[in-house]
């Protein structure tokens, strides 16, 4: 006798990983989900349609969540026959990139209440049920930026590494109920969000940082990070199969699944834990050795380091 299929409940499907995956799961040739696709507005779901085509309404629901509100995940969740999630697929985020000077803090305070209060908020409406029925299973997107810190990115890095601590230290509890973690941490998404911001801060004025600070981000960070994303930036689909992969196979207590390109680098702290050796790394290498640094980048990019994203 078949089982029945499994609720997965994804934020942040409007494009990008979020689309992909509600995609592939509810074309699932076994038919083992039902996909409740969301996102914050729903006038953007005319791409997610799309592209779900005859699953739509069958395998795949759109629905209306807010992360950032209470009231919109309770109303999301009792939309849910039985009000009963088996699989969270915390994706929702948002990201936030320039000199801290000339960042608000109201900007930064948003990246936190979407990257991290948003999936805290999913988790607190999901557990109740998980641990009632005593089974479940909690995917986040994270980020690499959630194991190292970036140049021109540290509020977004901040997020990652809060998601980061905050699973690691609830899986713990978890298990005791049988409900399981895993951490997904892509690098670089080649997304058309991705562009816009690029293009966005290339011309952005970031008023109150000094002439220095604004010449090392304009010329030194911006072309660094086209090669970045041009090199060995990930498509929302490939980032999408290794999620599948982690929903669909057996679950260890806390799973991690890394960008396996960026292990030159979290090597560097794992060989100094003090964070030195990282430090003084790439900042000789994005404001001494910028050529080199381009050498590396297109050393990845040639395929010697076939796997992007793998499980652990």
């Amino acid at each position: 006798m078949a089982e029945a299929p499994r609720t997965v409940l994804i934020s942040g499907c409007s494009s990008g990983i979020g689309l992909e995956l509600a995609v592939q799961l509810a074309h699932d040739p076994r038919q083992r989900y039902q996909v409740v696709a969301t996102m914050r507005d729903l006038g953007k779901k005319g791409m997610l349609e799309a592209a779900a085509g005859e699953a739509l309404g069958q395998t795949l629901t759109v629905a209306q969540l807010d992360v950032c509100s209470n009231k919109s995940v309770a109303q999301c969740l009792s939309c849910i026959q039985g009000g009963e999630v088996d699989v969270l697929v915390s994706n929702a985020g948002v990201g936030l990139v320039g000199p801290i000077e000339g960042l608000s803090l109201a900007a930064m305070q948003n990246v936190f209440d979407t990257n991290f209060f948003g999936a805290v908020r999913l988790v607190k409406a999901v557990l109740p049920g998980m641990k009632r029925r005593r089974q479940g299973h909690i995917v986040v997107v994270s980020s690499v930026m959630g194991l190292q810190g970036v140049v021109f990115n540290e509020v977004y890095a901040a997020s990652k590494f809060a998601l980061e601590g905050f699973f690691e230290s609830l899986a713990v509890q978890l298990l005791q109920f049988n409900i399981f973690v895993s951490l997904v941490e892509p690098g670089p998404v080649a997304t058309d969000f991705e562009g816009k911001l690029m293009e966005q801060v290339s011309t952005a004025d970031f008023p109150g940082t000094d002439p220095d600070t604004l010449r090392y981000f304009r010329d030194f960070y911006l072309p660094a990070s086209r090669e970045l994303f041009r090199n060995v930036g990930q498509s929302p689909r490939d980032v999408a199969q290794a999620i599948v992969k982690v929903i669909s196979s057996a679950r260890p207590p806390l799973r991690r699944q890394t960008n396996a390109r960026y292990s030159p680098l979290t090597a560097l702290k794992a060989v100094d834990p003090s964070g030195s050796l990282y430090v003084r790394t790439t900042h000789r290498l994005l404001f001494h050795w910028p050529r080199l640094l381009d050498l590396c980048l297109r050393c990845l990019a040639c395929g010697c380091l076939r796997s992007r994203v793998q499980p652990q």
